[in-house]
């Protein structure tokens, strides 16, 4: 780094870079998460289901895009929520090639207390901020996503 360059930014301090500091607070986050998690669940999985929640019936290429998962993410998330029995597959009627991905009536149900679990988990996670400060956190974060 030349002198003008570190005059104009600082030394490179690990501790204040954005990368570094988002590894924290997703460690933090993640720990936070397994405390609260409904049925064992993992942060995958559970964006799964309420993804399936919100959006319905849909192939498991689009649950995956919803998510924000690449492909072989999403196969194993939906295998594992097929096996718990908390999603049901069919057939697409258009493509057979095709699979649907929907909740079970068991899925259904365990989606009410995961939001729940999702509240405080988000409660828990931002307490250190002011409601001012959440605001424009989940705003700034929204904006780099």
């Amino acid at each position: 780094m030349n002198d003008k360059a570190e005059h104009e930014t600082g030394p490179y301090l690990l501790d204040d870079q954005v990368g570094y500091i988002l590894r924290l607070a997703s460690q933090r986050h993640a720990a936070i998460f397994q405390a609260h998690a409904v049925e064992g669940l993992t942060a995958t999985q559970f964006a799964a289901l309420v993804r399936l929640s919100e959006h319905g019936k849909c192939s498991q290429n689009r649950l995956g895009r919803l998510a924000a998962m690449d492909v072989a993410t999403i196969k194993g998330v939906v295998d594992r929520l097929r096996q718990k029995g908390l999603t049901l597959t069919e057939p697409d009627p258009d493509d057979k090639r095709r699979t649907l991905i929907s909740l079970s009536a068991e899925g259904e149900a365990l989606v009410a207390r995961m939001k729940e679990a999702g509240a405080r988990i988000t409660e828990e996670t931002l307490a250190p901020l002011s409601p001012a400060e959440q605001r424009n956190l989940i705003r700034l974060l929204q904006k780099i996503s």
